[in-house]
């Protein structure tokens, strides 16, 4: 069997490090609250409509024909996406538009887009 090369044989704990690290470690609830965040975005329609958001804020609708699904499972995805945070919404008369909750949704987006674009 094929040694793995990236596997480490040491036994030294390197004590300075891993006191440092514990120092800055987030607590479990934090940690939790990203790994659902990450979680949600492990969705192709959910991805599919954030890149539809970034580029404007949209209604259901507009979601609806960009994706070519019904309204209905654009509306019940976006719910997901609402009551996690990561999408908000604006009544304008009988209209609602979605739009991305805010810069660090956009950002975090917008670098997972680049990041896959740059491995090409």
């Amino acid at each position: 069997m094929a040694k793995n090369e990236f596997a480490c044989d040491c036994n030294v704990i390197h004590e300075e490090l891993v006191e440092k690290t514990l120092a800055k470690m987030k607590d479990d609830d934090a940690i939790y609250k990203v790994a659902e965040f990450f979680k949600i975005l492990g969705d192709i329609t959910r991805v599919k409509i954030l890149f539809a958001l970034d580029q404007n804020e949209l209604c259901v609708c507009d979601i609806a024909n960009i994706l070519n699904m019904t309204k209905s499972s654009i509306s019940h995805q976006l719910g997901t996406l609402r009551r996690s945070g990561i999408v908000k919404c604006k009544k304008v008369g009988k209209e609602v538009f979605y739009m991305l909750d805010d810069e660090h949704v956009k950002e975090v987006f917008e670098v997972g887009m680049e990041h896959i674009e740059h491995k090409k």
